[in-house]
């Protein structure tokens, strides 16, 4: 668990070195985004992931790679938006874009832990190809919900997703870097 703690933080490390330098190059341009846009963002990273996967060819540079840390940074900015509870239009400090980041983060690390206790780190033994299928599929759900104006009756929330959605791609990450 300790190596994966660590694998996890340098993922997440290396991702939000992106988002931090993407908030300076474009401001936070993506606080507009309501939630049914950034769940079409990851959608299409996760589209092609899978696209490329299947014809096991791609025509445009960006690697499987840089598209699940798209995904994780995607689902960082749909859990911000949750938070805060609405889309605007305001530039925020890099500085405030770094801890709501840390603290989304660290959510998703805990919950990535406790599940890891429980379920024994069996995502090391899934494949590339089902965690695009799951985050996928956490995107569908998330769209009902949304249809459903973020109500569930037995089941979990927005966030939820967004969590297991930022969670399996750090994992397919950290076996991409194990190669």
């Amino acid at each position: 668990m300790s190596q994966t703690s660590e694998q996890y933080a340098g993922v997440i490390s290396q991702c939000k070195d992106i988002f931090i330098k993407k908030t300076k190059d474009y401001g936070t341009a993506w606080r507009v985004l309501r939630g049914i846009s950034i769940v079409d963002q990851i959608f299409i990273k996760a589209l092609r992931i899978r696209t490329i996967q299947d014809k096991k060819t791609q025509r445009v540079g960006d690697d499987i790679a840089s598209e699940f840390m798209g995904i994780v940074n995607y689902a960082v900015i749909g859990l911000i938006q949750l938070k805060l509870d609405h889309p605007a239009v305001e530039e925020v400090p890099a500085d405030t874009v770094s801890r709501w980041y840390d603290e989304q983060a660290g959510i998703a690390r805990a919950t990535m832990e406790d599940k890891n206790h429980d379920y024994g780190e069996a995502w090391r033994e899934m494949s590339q190809e089902s965690f695009a299928d799951l985050i996928l599929m956490k995107l569908m759900r998330i769209k009902q919900i949304l249809q459903n104006d973020g109500q569930t009756l037995i089941s979990e929330g927005i966030d939820a997703n967004y969590t297991d959605i930022l969670n399996y791609a750090v994992f397919a990450l950290i076996l991409h870097q194990e190669g």
